[in-house]
């Protein structure tokens, strides 16, 4: 049985974590932190866990040597705080934004400050397993991914990865869990219900990851828009290739590309109000679908290119179970079965 922990559990990925790993066949949950909440049952942050667990939140100076540590943490703290980290376990994964990149002046350019210890980037392995699997298998550290940059790289891996794509305009259409569990002027209930609203058309910094991950042969414009749903990321891409792609070539480029992948769904139907990728039904689960069309107009060689995912599950903690798994010897898929619910 695997002995975890988890820093920085009251938050929403750290309460997604503590969903899943409950209920993971191998793991054991130590001990769960938290400064603000110390001393309280989990499931007074979480009421899902109410009857689930009695776990209390520890106080953070209390962290005990475990296997496997979570870090859960506000984007920032990891950084500073990682070498007194690093002594609580052998294997790490961040679900923050501290070590996604690993060239400190990339770093600087998305995060607009250096980083507080550049040393330990290029000890983090980027946490996709879509990938990265056989370095992740093989890391004691890895990092979490923005669930935005997930969405987007795995809409745009099978085009960029066949040197056929030359420019991908993506908008990205997410929900409120997004921007975490701190309160905020922008989530009080009168300005965030119902809102469609763009807080980054440019520079959001996700968009570092996806060049890491996929290079930069290809022109990027990346926006994000927040809209009236709570969960779910719906990444757009429209993509710009070198040649023109037929539906029946884009099925056969995205079925090679993603053959036994068990987290990837490809979804582009011909008729029906699920023909295309929907967050909605993917709610709680470790998914991605991805979808695709060509647009008949030939001389534009466009497709376009649809991604739905989770942004607290396959964007954060669900992936961050499938690392673990991965750097443990465990079957990736252990822990993340829940196929979501129709209709929700």
């Amino acid at each position: 049985m695997i002995r975890v922990a988890i820093a920085g559990g009251r938050g929403y990925v750290g309460g997604e974590l503590l969903r899943l790993l409950l209920k993971h066949p191998g793991v054991e949950i130590r001990q769960v932190t938290s400064g603000s909440c110390a001393g309280r049952f989990v499931h007074t942050v979480h009421p899902n866990l109410r009857g689930v667990t009695g776990l209390r939140f520890s106080e953070p100076d209390a962290l005990e040597r475990a296997d496997v540590l979570f870090l859960a943490l506000p984007h920032g703290r990891a950084a500073q705080e990682i070498e007194a980290l690093s002594s609580a376990a052998d294997v790490i994964v961040d679900t923050s934004a501290d070590f996604r990149l690993t060239d400190p002046a990339d770093y600087s350019r998305w995060y607009d400050r250096s980083h507080p210890n550049e040393a330990w980037l290029s000890r983090f392995v980027y946490g996709l397993p879509e990938r990265n699997r056989a370095l992740i298998a093989q890391s004691s550290h890895v990092s979490g991914v923005g669930c935005n940059a997930a969405a987007a790289i795995l809409a745009l891996a099978p085009l960029a990865d066949a040197g056929i794509l030359t420019r991908a305009v993506l908008d990205l259409k997410v929900g409120s869990s997004e921007a975490g569990a701190r309160v905020n002027a922008g989530s009080h209930h009168a300005e965030r219900s119902h809102a469609v609203r763009s807080f980054k058309p440019v520079g959001h910094r996700h968009q570092g990851e996806i060049v890491s991950q996929l290079g930069s042969t290809f022109d990027l414009a990346f926006s994000v828009t927040g809209v009236g749903t709570v969960r779910g990321v719906l990444a757009t891409a429209h993509c710009f290739l070198n040649e023109t792609l037929t539906d029946r070539d884009l099925w056969q480029l995205f079925r090679n590309h993603y053959s036994g992948e068990p987290f990837i769904r490809l979804v582009a139907g011909r008729s029906g109000i699920h023909r295309y990728p929907e967050p909605k039904i993917l709610a709680g689960t470790n998914l991605c679908d991805i979808g695709f069309v060509a647009d008949p107009d030939s001389r534009t060689n466009r497709v376009v290119v649809m991604a739905a995912l989770d942004n607290l599950t396959k964007g954060a903690a669900g992936n961050a179970v499938q690392c673990m798994n991965l750097m443990t010897g465990i079957d990736e898929r252990t822990g993340l079965d829940f196929p979501g619910l129709h209709p929700i």
